[in-house]
């Protein structure tokens, strides 16, 4: 087998996925600036169109800013989880008939392992742009005209880094040996886990690219950044990842988060959310057999503060009821009084065995009298201002990645119809929410296989109209 610094790893990313698959399904927005993501006052943008991105929109802005950004004619539009999980089947599917081992992160994104003789290629293969180059078009082919991006690298992190140089629909590759050369010449903000908060607090030291952080020693950086981070930080400004490829991931967490469309000062009213939140969490934990030992509260105030309180029960359970039993004694020692825009909970410290309950019993009124610690300490502003259910961490789940659509829930209502969202008429056929409000709703009578289609408004409780299933992209079978 080739030896370690020899591997060749690729990461593949979905150009724009979301807004791309909306694209595709809607003829009438391509070429058009699109916006997916929460279309209430606290909403985030999960994805921007190129076209929207060419006026500063781009993911984790506020909606209602890249609103002010964009022009008039840009379609905001909520998601469509089911769409975007049946086009990311089809991609996943191609990776694995290349190679066995593929890691699957997110719905748009996978690192695969080339390097033989489980994968296809190895640094020895003279055209590995032209081989990467006939992928993208199957993809293309494939998805009914989505595009990704490609980087070629003999380590995870250098393999992202390099898929995002040359998008959309592009191709880097970063042999051995030269690694470093294309490292130190990004900025600091480069490095995975280093976000605007981080990056400042370099920036103050004079480091503020990758080259000026791998000047620094091993001890400096421990002492300012504290033991694991600051090894970590030193071995990745020297492109030192020997990560593997895990074909299987493992979640680590499990967790919810729900922003308000006004501040939540009721904590009854949170309360409630953390009961529904629960409810969630248990199921997902029935759904993938394991139980949790760990629980988690996380609060964000108006002015983006954010804290976090954790819980470490003496048991594992998957019980709804305990679970927000835990969470509600975790959220009184947080001050609502100001207001919550943000409120989550999540579960960690996965395990395929619970214990019975009747060691709550015994455990937990002594438990109920400890004061647990922080998960962070001190509040703190988020590194990376991201929303609810970013993800970001490496075997997390969340709301986005299962694909769970959109509701109602405590602070802000979500009738009715959702722009975007797919829709049958006994009449006219297929379509899509153009609009909703005052009692009517508009459709847009188009699909992936047509082209730009009618516009009618009918009214909001019309019989004849009735939420559908994705189109299907593909031309049927002959």
């Amino acid at each position: 087998m080739a030896s370690e610094e020899r591997r060749c790893i690729m990461h593949l990313d979905l150009d724009a996925f979301f807004a791309a698959v909306e694209q595709r399904d809607k003829p009438s927005l391509r070429g058009r600036p699109v916006i997916v993501g929460g279309l209430g006052g606290r909403g985030v943008v999960a994805t921007a169109s190129y076209e929207a991105r060419r006026f500063g929109a781009r993911s984790a802005m506020p909606t209602i800013e890249a609103r002010r950004r964009c022009p008039a004619g840009t379609a905001f539009l909520s998601g469509r989880y089911a769409a975007y999980r049946a086009s990311s089947e089809v991609v996943m599917g191609l990776l694995r008939e290349r190679s066995p081992l593929v890691e699957q992160v997110s719905v748009d994104e996978a690192y695969v392992d080339l390097t033989p003789p489980a994968g296809p290629l190895g640094w020895d293969d003279g055209d590995l742009e032209r081989w990467c180059g006939g992928l993208l078009t199957e993809i293309t082919e494939a998805t009914g005209g989505l595009t990704a991006s490609i980087g070629l690298a003999p380590s995870k992190m250098m393999a992202k880094l390099a898929s995002e140089m040359n998008k959309p629909a592009g191709v880097t590759v970063v042999r051995p040996g030269h690694e470093l050369a294309v490292l130190h010449a990004l900025s600091v903000r480069a490095i995975p886990g280093i976000g605007p908060a981080t990056g400042a607090r370099l920036h103050s030291f004079g480091v503020d690219t990758v080259a000026d952080l791998a000047r620094m020693s091993e001890a400096d950086l421990v002492s300012i950044f504290g033991t694991a981070q600051g090894a970590a930080l030193h071995r990745l400004a020297r492109a030192e990842d020997d990560r593997p490829v895990v074909v299987e991931r493992e979640a680590k967490s499990i967790s919810v988060e729900e922003t308000f469309e006004s501040d939540v000062v009721d904590r009854g009213e949170l309360e409630t959310e953390l009961g529904r939140m629960s409810q969630g969490l248990a199921r997902r934990l029935e759904k993938a057999g394991v139980f949790a030992r760990t629980i988690t509260v996380k609060a964000r105030q108006h002015d983006f503060t954010t804290q976090t309180r954790s819980g470490t029960l003496p048991f594992a359970t998957g019980d709804p009821g305990v679970i927000l039993r835990e969470g509600r004694r975790l959220l009184r020692s947080v001050d609502v009084t100001s207001g919550l825009r943000l409120l989550g909970l999540g579960v960690a410290g996965l395990t395929a065995h619970a214990q019975e309950e009747l060691t709550l019993d015994t455990a937990y009124p002594l438990l109920g009298q400890i004061e647990l610690p922080d998960a962070v300490g001190l509040p703190e502003i988020d590194d990376d201002l991201q929303g609810a259910g970013s993800g970001d961490e490496p075997g997390s789940i969340d709301a986005t990645e299962v694909g769970e659509e959109p509701r109602a829930v405590a602070g802000r209502l979500l009738p009715g119809w959702r722009t975007g969202q797919d829709v049958l008429h006994d009449e006219h056929g297929a379509g899509w929410v153009w609009g909703s409000g005052r009692g009517v709703v508009t459709v847009r009578f188009e699909g992936p296989r047509t082209a730009a289609g009618p516009v009618r408004t009918f009214a909001h409780d019309d019989p004849a109209l009735h939420p559908a299933d994705p189109p299907e992209w593909r031309d049927p079978p002959s």
